[in-house]
C-alpha cells in the first residue's frame, strides 16, 4: 500500500504491542499530517527516553538512574524480594500499595523453545542480590502462563536453600492471564493472599 519512508514507518509502528497494519497505517498518516515541529518533538522525545534508560546494575529494572529509585530507597523492607518479569510489573505492583520490599526484574521468562534459559533471566545477578541483602521471603509475581509456571518452578527449586520462604501470587489472577491487564484491586488481593511455593 505505502512505499518508501512511509512504509518503513508503518513497519516500525507495527512493532508496538497490539498494533496491526491498519492501526499502524492510521498512526503513520496521523504523524505525517501533524505539525512538523510537533512530530519531530515526539520523535526526539522517543529517542531521548530510549537513550537515557538502562538496566539497573542491582535489580535489572529499566531506569534513568543506576541504581534505580527503588534500590536507592533506604525505607524499603530488605527482607522481602518481589521477582517480576518486566519493569512495568514493578509499577503495577507499586500501585497496589500492598508491598514495600525490594524488586528484581528478570526481563524474560524461561522458554527453551525461544532459547531463553537461566542466563537470559539474569540468574547470576539475582543470586548476587539475594546474597547482598538479608532476604527472608521471595515473592514470585510472574504471569500464570506456561512460561511463568515453568519459571516459578525453576526459581523455587533453585532458590529454596537461599531464603526461608518462597511465595507466589494468589491464583486470583487466572491461568493464562497477564499482570499488565489486572486491576490494582485484584493484584493487591493476590499479593495479600500469596502462598508458599513447594520446591
Amino acid at each position: 500500500m505505502f512505499s518508501g519512508a512511509l512504509a518503513n514507518l508503518v513497519r516500525n509502528l507495527k512493532k508496538l504491542p497490539g498494533i496491526g497494519t491498519k492501526s499502524a497505517s492510521r498512526m503513520a498518516m496521523f504523524l505525517i499530517n501533524m505539525d512538523k515541529e510537533e512530530s519531530i518533538e515526539l520523535a526526539n522525545s522517543i529517542r531521548d527516553t530510549v537513550e537515557k534508560f538502562r538496566n539497573c546494575s542491582v535489580c535489572n529494572m529499566l531506569s534513568e538512574n543506576d541504581p534505580c529509585q527503588f534500590c536507592q530507597d533506604k525505607s524499603r523492607n530488605d527482607e522481602q524480594l518481589c521477582i517480576v518479569e518486566t519493569t512495568q510489573d514493578v509499577y503495577l505492583i507499586e500501585a497496589t500499595n500492598e508491598y514495600r520490599g525490594r524488586y528484581f526484574v528478570l526481563g524474560n521468562l524461561l522458554s527453551p523453545i525461544d532459547g531463553i534459559g537461566p542466563s537470559e533471566i539474569k540468574l547470576p545477578l539475582l543470586e548476587k542480590f539475594i546474597s547482598d541483602y538479608n532476604i527472608d521471603e521471595i515473592v514470585l509475581a510472574l504471569n500464570p502462563s506456561a512460561e511463568g509456571e515453568s519459571t516459578i518452578n525453576f526459581l523455587a527449586d533453585h532458590l529454596a536453600d537461599k531464603v526461608d520462604r518462597i511465595t507466589r501470587l494468589s491464583t486470583g489472577i487466572p491461568f493464562g492471564g497477564d499482570i499488565e491487564y489486572t486491576s490494582s484491586l485484584t493484584l493487591g488481593n493476590a499479593l495479600k493472599r500469596r502462598y508458599e511455593v513447594d520446591s
